[in-house]
């Protein structure tokens, strides 16, 4: 059930409208004057605001402002007797997201106030998801390490500078390169991320660099690959030492000029596109054993940042350890479960191997499987699989 305010200074039309929302569902205040209406909205929690213009001590579009102010998300529908085009211009140009002029179009207006509200809704559930995502992806610890990595990402976001972050699976690459973006000029364009590992080799040129419709048998259509898509932002290659031989010659024309040409085409595309990779191989190796190409690896370790293990970083197990409690808490829907600090130093103990992911995965069955507050007995019995 949503909750409405209705500002009107014609005690007719307020009856009315309060009357057919009600009846529609909604919860309705009743405000007759602009001033009065601005005073219950910031006393009250409201999802739209129904407000008529011309109004004694304060008119509508002070009203529009006032609560726009207050709350920016909060959809403003405006209704007049005496309104024109420049009017109607002018509210929607302030914020309001319509203008309904009198005698009121009862049908108009209850399909007007049903997308108002849809759309705060849509707007409230993607400031949420946006909130989750942010948390997701946080990365948390105040380690030497950990400082080191935050102080080379600080360094590097500013610049176009292309980076290779290096580390054993599971330690946070992503969130790096994330972070990377986020704090980049690029932030408000897109982050388009590639597993290369998860890829098969006979398609990952079709998914970085497009293709045209016929260039094989299953291309039915044109599609556009992970460079075009992250023209202007960041394109993160994840797990770039397991890329073909053949992907990486078309990967270091692309960084050597800034042009792409999508499989079955002939036609050049210019991207500005600023590369961030990642591996947990060793690429030297890689390199020497005549897997990775040495001219690309020059490519694309400008920058060079190294994500430390979690054994190396096993000071921020504490910190790592209530964030993974609160998030996963709130995935279940339960109150967060206390860690005792004989269970931290037990945690201290284990040999990561799986770093920050396993670390994880062990604090969500903690909390599933501790019956009151988190133990060092817990920690020994749950901590690592049956087998393990």
């Amino acid at each position: 059930m949503s909750k409405i305010l209705v500002i009107d200074d014609q005690r007719g039309i307020r009856g009315t409208l309060k009357d057919i929302l009600e009846m529609e569902g909604h919860a309705v205040e009743l405000a007759e004057d602009g001033k009065q209406g601005v005073e219950m909205f910031t006393a009250d929690n409201f999802d739209l605001v129904l407000t008529d213009i011309k109004m004694p001590n304060m008119d509508g579009i002070e009203v529009l402002d006032k609560v726009l102010q207050a709350k920016p998300d909060c959809p403003v529908v405006m209704i007049s007797g005496h309104g024109n085009i420049d009017t109607a211009v002018e509210c929607i140009k302030k914020g309001a997201y319509d203008f309904i002029e009198k005698p009121l179009d009862l049908n108009r207006l209850l399909v007007t106030i049903k997308n108002a509200l849809e759309r705060g809704s849509l707007v409230s559930e993607t400031k949420a998801l946006k909130k989750k995502v942010s948390r997701t992806y946080q990365m948390i610890g105040s380690s030497a390490p950990m400082q080191q990595v935050r102080t080379m990402i600080e360094k590097v976001a500013a610049t176009d500078a292309r980076v290779l972050i290096l580390g054993p699976n599971g330690t946070g690459k992503e969130l790096v390169a994330r972070s990377l973006h986020e704090q980049s000029n690029r932030a408000t364009k897109a982050f388009v991320e590639v597993n290369c590992a998860a890829i098969p080799s006979e398609l990952i040129e079709s998914e970085l660099f497009g293709h045209e419709k016929g260039a094989f048998t299953s291309a039915v259509k044109q599609r556009i690959g992970k460079f075009e898509q992250a023209d202007g932002g960041t394109l993160f290659l994840d797990e770039i030492g397991d890329m073909s031989l053949a992907a990486q010659a078309k990967v270091l024309r692309a960084l050597q000029e800034n042009v792409i040409t999508r499989v079955g085409g002939d036609k050049d595309i210019k991207v500005d596109v600023r590369i961030v990779a990642a591996t947990n191989k060793n690429l030297a190796d890689e390199i020497h054993k005549g897997n990775f190409r040495e001219d690309l690896y020059h490519r694309l370790s400008v920058i060079i940042i190294n994500v430390p293990s979690l054994n190396d970083r096993a000071d921020d197990i504490p910190e790592l350890a209530e964030h993974f409690l609160t998030i996963v808490a709130q995935e279940m829907n339960v109150k967060a479960k206390k860690i005792t600090p004989e269970a931290i130093d037990a945690l201290k103990k284990i040999n990561w191997t799986g770093n920050i992911r396993e670390f994880r995965n062990v604090i969500e069955r903690l909390t599933i499987l501790s019956s009151a507050d988190i133990t060092a007995a817990d920690v020994e019995a749950y901590a690592r699989p049956i087998g393990v």
